[in-house]
């Protein structure tokens, strides 16, 4: 016969589901996942997509066109004083040959804020229209939703206070599935069997995405916010190991620092790991970021139906009675 646990821990080990702490960290974590929920599910879905920024920004990226005229080549500097002629007033901030020296040449200009961005003929420097088509816009607009809520600066900082909550919650997350030391190998796993109730396995559904995905989350929440305050982690690495003429370029966690913006969206080839560059090793590698990225909006969903079950419903119930 055992004995029964006596301290808070052996009931942590063996019966965690018995401790008030486990039950305070629950109901924090629920009603905080429940704050954040369209936060949650937003970030979660677009930042899947995002997975593929480059791919979508080449995709929606018009073939040059290439000049009929058959005057001489203008230079870059006989071109841009040419198309300066019409914008007086900008500065010219891009100029780019996309497809030869024939082809369209793209042109951005900027004044107070506001961008130009035109393709001209290399010959005549004829205005040949935007450079900025409207799918390529929608790329760009989506990376500002996910960046900066389209708010600039301020969007960009509370997308950081964001990240740190979501950390939060998959550690207050990972407290509330610990199972106990007899029943832990068996949450890792959905459970599918017919006797058991579908609000039970939308637990289970919750319970093991958020064990298997936990890591993945912890990842896109931390780099996340580094991306949103990378002038705290700056600040922090420099008093941690203060920048000198003989460490400039080799400070492991500069490296560290540099690694974590390739992370936050999967492009594990441009830090020379895993995967040596294009392929099918960097394809499959950001199949796999996308797929967990999803994760926070699964567990969004699933924590709403069991919360709905547990305590709306009641209450719609009793209220009805």
């Amino acid at each position: 016969m055992s004995t029964p646990p006596t301290s808070n821990w052996q009931r942590w080990i063996e019966h965690p589901q018995r401790l008030r702490f486990r039950k305070i960290i629950f109901q924090l974590h629920l009603w905080c996942g429940l704050a954040l929920g369209l936060y949650i599910f937003f970030i979660s879905i677009t930042g899947s997509v995002l997975v593929y920024r480059n791919e979508l920004y080449v995709a929606t990226t018009p073939d040059p066109e290439i000049s009929s005229s058959s005057a001489p080549l203008l230079s870059d500097d006989e071109l841009l004083a040419q198309v300066l002629l019409n914008y007086p007033d900008y500065e010219p901030s891009r100029f780019y040959r996309p497809g030869g020296e024939t082809a369209a040449v793209e042109i951005w200009l900027d004044k107070d804020g506001e961008s130009v961005r035109r393709f001209y003929d290399p010959r005549t420097a004829e205005d040949l229209g935007s450079a900025q088509r409207r799918a390529q816009g929608l790329v760009i607009a989506l990376i500002e939703l996910h960046e900066s809520f389209l708010l600039g600066p301020t969007g960009r900082t509370l997308n950081g206070f964001g990240g740190l909550a979501v950390i939060m919650l998959v550690l207050s997350g990972l407290i509330i599935w610990w199972p106990g030391i007899k029943r832990w190998r068996r949450s890792l796993f959905y459970q599918r069997q017919l006797n058991i109730k579908w609000k039970r396995q939308i637990w289970d559904i919750h319970s093991m995405a958020g064990i298997w995905c936990a890591g993945f989350i912890l990842v896109f929440a931390f780099s996340g916010v580094y991306l949103c305050f990378p002038n705290v982690f700056h600040d922090f690495v420099d008093r941690l190991q203060p920048p000198t003429p003989e460490n400039a370029g080799e400070r492991l966690y500069d490296r560290l620092l540099y690694w974590l913006a390739f992370l936050h969206f999967g492009r594990i080839n441009g830090i020379g790991l895993v995967c040596d560059g294009p392929g099918l090793c960097d394809q499959s590698i950001k199949a796999l970021w996308a797929t967990a990225g999803l994760a926070p909006a699964v567990m969004f969903v699933t924590g709403a139906t069991m919360w709905w079950n547990r305590v709306l419903s009641r209450w719609l119930k009793n209220k009805q009675d």
